[in-house]
Order: structure tokens, then C-alpha cells, then sequence
């Protein structure tokens, strides 16, 4: 019996021209075309989603340039495998006279020493390598292998190239079949939405799809129906990197979309991040913080929205909860803007990070034992609420060796209006003190 190949591997490109996507990088006077055109291959990364042709893209590279392809995978393999392809590669070159290209998927996997030991191999050209990677090489990968590489970012296919691989799909399927697989428009609709720009992805849908098929009653051939489509691809979700980069460019994109006040694109990244498979309860905490960071007092409630959501998640889960968190979203979306107790905090905090631990002034400490009030402990204190408009004016709360700082400046929107006018208020009583303590 014929091992089994999955179709995304029986429908690999053999030369580039027959290669769907990525067009930023091959298209005439691209880069990558560019290099090919040279003859002068460097290392590589390859940096995009999964499904986007990185393993397929080395492989032709490896064959245009008539260079022997190792492949490695950073999940299974180790320092053991990649000592083995370097004497293979040596082997290669002092036998055949033919040099090597090493492709390394998940090359993020390695740690540093595993990377390190690319790099004597890199330098000498024992190899060409090229690593693939669905996470930031800039966080991922180490200094040393980047500056020998050049990282070149490969994107999520679009929906009309994802049409061409499914067109292949269907030809491939037919012969297999041998007759007619018949794919009506919302079936191929689905599926390529599904896919999600993940190529492998809508092979895997539409070689499972095909053992549904039926029966054509108008014509020959075999009918896959839009229903049994929905079959295959009920169970899956959205692309989504639960951890990785994918995952917090969403989330930059929700935060970015919340300051921007803009509702629509804030509940489009939230939704989105929820039907991928985002853990709500800490989408749940990043709306609470953004109420603090974008809003804080130009708009307080919207703090009030943001924890009341969360505790509604809490009670409810999904998909109930759900609505709670995309009405907190809008709300701050919405609400007057103010990151001024934001920056007053980070002001406040690179004072005492720059300052270190001064003593607290004798007037502000409490005095619960007789020997603390004989120390003069809350001697000079003056009690807020005794004093005229419940305002000790001119009294300072900040160390005796420390200028008092403005740390937290209002802005001219929301509650913050009222609450500067009531600041300003409260020098001029300040200062008005202070004239009257000045000696004449």
C-alpha cells in the first residue's frame, strides 16, 4: 500500500513560477528576486505566519540554486541533528563539489546555544542557512544570528491567492478521484475565509471536505456541497497565536484603537482576538488598565465599566460575558481622553526610583505610643478637616529634602476640567498662605 502524503505536500510547487503569494518579495525587481538574479545567495529568516510558504519557498531556493537541502526542525531536533548536517554538508561539498542550503523550521525553538551553533558554519560558508520563524526575530532570535542574516517577512496569502491553491487543490483531487470535484461559489467562499490566509490550512479543509462529497445529479462528477464544507471547518477558529507576535500586534492594535476613540475598530480587535481563542479574562485586564491609561478622571466611570465587565465575565463566561467586555470596550472608546495620572504615576515613579527612600517628615507620622510623641512624631500636624474650606493651605506633604513636584497635570477635557479649576484654586490658597507667613 502507497504511504499516505497530505495533499499540501503533493501540491508543493516545483519551480517558482508556479509558486502562489508573497509577490512583495519575488515580483520583478523584488527583493528576493533581486538575489536570485545575482547568483549570490546569503542567509535568510523567514518571518511570517504559518501556511505562507517558507518551507516551499527554501526548497525552491535550494533548487534554483542547485545547492543540496537539509532540513531541520527546531521541535524535534538539537545540537546532535545539526552537527550531522554540517558533516553532510561537508561531505557534500568535498564529494560532489555542491554546496548546502540548511533550512531550520521554528528556528525561535533553539536556545541560544543551539543558535550558536549555526554560527562558525554560517561564517566559513559551510551552508547556507535559512531559518523560518512565526515569531519577532528581533525577540526571538539571538544578536549574533540575526547580523548574519537577513530577516525577510512573509505575509498572510490573500483571498485570491488562496483561489489559485484551491483551484490546484480541486485539479489534483479530480484526478484522484477520477472525475470532477464541483466546488459551487459559497463552498469555495467558506473555505478560503476559513483558511484564514494559511494555505495548508485550506488544503487540510478541502482534503477532508472531499470524502463528503456526492453525487452530481445535473452533470458527472462529484459535488462538494457549502454544508458539508461547514462540517470540516465548524470546529476551527481564527488564526490565532495565543502567546506570540500575532497575538500582541492584536492586542497593540486594540489598545491603539481605544486611545484613537475609535468604537468600531476597538469592538472589530476585540471580537476578533475573542473568536480566535484569546483568553477573555485578560482581555478583561487590558480594558481595565486602558481605562486608567487613556480616560483616568477626564471620565472615571469608565474605570467603573471596565471592572463591572469584568466581574459580568466572571459571572457569565461566554459567549454571554462576551457583550459585557464589548460594551466596556466602546464605552472607553468613547469617553473623554486623559493619560495625565499615566504620566503623573510614571513621574512620581522615576522620582523615587532616582531619589531612594527618604524619611517620612516628622508632622506627617502618627503618634499611637507616648514615646512616639515625645520623638515630636505628628508634632505640627494640621488637621484638614478643621481648617477653612477643608484645606490646610500651604502645609507640604512631600520630604523635608524634596522640592514639591506637579506631577499630575488635568486636561482641558471631561471631569478633568472641573478638577483643574479646583487645583487652581487650591494654589492660590497656597500661595495667598505664604504671603502671609512672609516676614515684613
Amino acid at each position: 500500500m502507497q504511504a499516505y502524503q497530505p495533499l499540501s505536500d503533493r501540491l508543493r510547487p516545483n519551480t517558482l513560477a508556479d509558486y502562489v503569494g508573497q509577490s512583495h518579495l519575488l515580483g520583478e525587481q523584488r527583493a528576493l528576486s533581486r538575489v536570485f538574479a545575482s547568483g549570490h545567495l546569503h542567509s535568510m529568516i523567514f518571518w511570517g505566519p504559518p501556511g505562507t510558504g517558507k518551507t516551499t519557498l527554501a526548497r525552491l531556493i535550494a533548487n534554483q540554486s542547485d545547492l543540496h537541502f537539509i532540513s531541520l526542525s527546531a521541535v524535534l531536533d538539537g545540537v546532535k541533528e545539526v552537527r550531522a548536517a554540517v558533516e553532510q554538508a561537508k561531505l557534500q561539498r568535498q564529494q560532489f563539489q555542491q554546496g548546502t542550503l540548511l533550512f531550520v523550521d521554528e528556528v525561535h525553538r533553539f536556545n541560544k546555544s543551539q543558535q550558536d551553533a549555526f554560527l562558525p558554519y554560517v561564517e566559513d560558508g559551510t551552508f547556507v542557512f535559512i531559518g523560518a520563524t512565526t515569531e519577532n526575530p528581533s525577540f526571538e532570535l539571538n544578536n549574533a544570528l540575526l547580523s548574519r542574516a537577513r530577516v525577510y517577512v512573509l505575509k498572510s496569502l490573500s483571498e485570491a491567492e488562496l483561489a489559485q491553491v484551491l483551484q490546484r487543490a480541486q485539479q489534483l483531487l479530480s484526478s484522484d478521484l477520477g472525475q470532477d470535484l464541483i466546488l459551487d461559489s459559497a463552498a469555495q467562499t467558506l473555505l478560503i475565509q476559513a483558511a484564514d490566509g494559511d494555505a495548508r490550512r485550506l488544503l487540510n479543509f478541502i482534503e477532508q471536505a472531499a470524502d463528503f462529497a456526492e453525487p452530481n445529479a445535473a452533470a458527472p462528477g462529484l459535488v462538494l456541497s457549502v454544508e458539508a464544507c461547514k462540517e470540516v471547518v465548524q470546529a476551527g477558529v481564527r488564526r490565532f497565536d495565543k502567546g506570540g507576535e500575532a497575538f500582541y500586534d492584536q492586542i497593540s492594535a486594540l489598545h491603539k484603537s481605544v486611545r484613537g476613540s475609535d468604537p468600531n475598530a476597538a469592538l472589530y480587535w476585540l471580537v476578533r482576538m475573542l473568536d480566535g481563542g484569546a483568553d477573555a479574562r485578560y482581555l478583561a485586564r487590558r480594558l481595565i488598565r486602558m481605562a486608567s491609561e487613556e480616560v483616568g478622571n477626564a471620565d472615571p466611570r469608565a474605570l467603573d465599566v471596565a471592572v463591572n465587565a469584568a466581574q459580568a465575565y466572571e459571572r457569565l463566561g461566554s459567549p454571554e460575558g462576551d457583550l459585557a467586555l464589548a460594551q466596556a470596550a466602546v464605552y472607553i472608546a468613547v469617553a473623554p481622553k486623559s493619560n495625565a495620572v499615566y504620566m503623573a504615576y510614571k513621574a512620581a515613579l522615576k522620582d523615587i526610583k532616582n531619589h531612594g527612600s527618604d524619611e517620612v517628615p516628622l508632622h506627617l507620622r502618627n503618634a499611637p505610643t507616648k514615646l512616639m510623641a515625645e520623638l515630636d512624631y505628628g508634632q505640627g500636624y494640621r488637621y484638614a478637616h478643621d481648617e477653612t474650606e477643608a484645606y490646610a493651605a500651604g502645609e507640604c506633604y512631600f520630604p523635608d529634602n524634596m522640592v514639591p513636584r506637579d506631577y499630575y497635570q488635568p486636561v482641558d477635557r471631561g471631569l478633568e476640567l472641573k478638577i483643574a479649576a479646583k487645583m487652581a484654586h487650591l494654589r492660590d490658597l497656597d500661595q495667598q498662605a505664604s504671603l502671609k507667613r512672609r516676614p515684613y
